[in-house]
């Protein structure tokens, strides 16, 4: 499978007054929890019925740490923790400072690895992803695995 993405005209203008193109990520499809639990069942020796189970507890056990102000870290998947992004202006006393200047949002950093020199050796979800344009899709039946429409050369990550 590959990422699809489009081209998609920014409503900003840089510094010249342009309005350029960037690519976006084209989303195909949705999947609930239900799915990711079957889809985990089938590779374990757990039910449908418990990896739902699990998952739904992850969330839970997930949502009390996180509102106890600390961050969430799942090996080879990431870390997830709070931010405050400011929705309005600031105070200009330190005693002025509400919540009520921002809005409260949960982060997520994927899991990466680092060569001994310090760079980037792979980032999970991300590393190897392959991408084509929506307009050079095949077609929307292509079945997985296939090798049908997932990529044009265009470009992967990894």
């Amino acid at each position: 499978m590959a990422v699809i993405y489009k081209a998609q005209k920014s409503s900003i203008a840089n510094k010249e007054g342009q309005k350029l193109y960037y690519p976006r990520v084209i989303l195909s499809g949705r999947v609930d929890t239900d799915q990711i639990a079957k889809e985990i069942a089938e590779l374990s020796s757990l039910t449908p019925g418990d990896t739902k189970n699990v998952i739904d507890n992850l969330v839970t056990v997930m949502t009390r740490h996180l509102q106890a102000s600390e961050s969430v870290t799942l090996d080879g998947l990431g870390t997830f923790r709070f931010t405050l992004v400011a929705t309005g202006k600031g105070a200009e006393n330190e005693e002025d400072v509400t919540t009520g200047q921002s809005t409260l949002k949960v982060r997520f950093l994927p899991a990466s690895t680092r060569h001994l020199d310090g760079s980037l050796a792979t980032r999970s979800l991300v590393n190897g992803a392959r991408f084509v344009r929506f307009d050079k899709v095949e077609t929307p039946s292509a079945e997985p695995g296939t090798g049908e429409g997932e990529d044009d050369g265009d470009h992967q990550l990894g």
